[in-house]
């Protein structure tokens, strides 16, 4: 696993509540759980999630979960993450920005089918719900 974190000097009083790749991680495998409750609650309230497979930007728990639950439903769902893709940078003592690589798979009309994702989120570790941005988008398709 190629990971990139430097970790910087804590505030006095604040502690870090979080690792970034065991958050990355669980996600995944609540996804792949159909926990839509407990990914939802990763994101901050006013969280602003960019998601791959929607053309809305979700700013609300209600938006987040629904998506969450919808995606769920799909037959066959399975999130992996490819590790080596994975960077993490620290920004400060606790926010820290993470993006990689992920594969959905889940059947369309009975036809299972892969989608490579790019994400990039920002996170604070010190929240009990740490994600405040996550961005989402399909790898586009080479022409050659």
């Amino acid at each position: 696993m190629q990971i990139i974190f430097v970790k910087n000097g804590m505030s006095a009083g604040t502690t870090q509540k979080h690792d970034p790749v065991t958050i990355i991680r669980n996600w995944c495998q609540w996804n792949n759980e159909k926990r839509a409750e407990d990914v939802a609650g990763l994101y901050a309230e006013d969280a602003v999630l960019q998601p791959t497979f929607s053309n809305h930007v979700l700013m609300n728990d209600e938006s987040r979960l629904q998506y969450f639950k919808s995606l769920g439903e799909r037959k066959g769902l399975e999130v992996f993450l490819h590790e080596k893709t994975l960077k993490i940078r620290n920004l400060g003592a606790f926010i820290c920005v993470a993006s990689g690589i992920y594969r959905f798979s889940f059947e369309i009309d009975e036809e299972p089918l892969t989608f490579e994702a790019r994400f990039t989120w920002v996170m604070d570790l010190s929240k009990d719900r740490p994600i405040q941005h996550h961005h989402s988008s399909q790898v586009p398709r080479t022409l050659g």
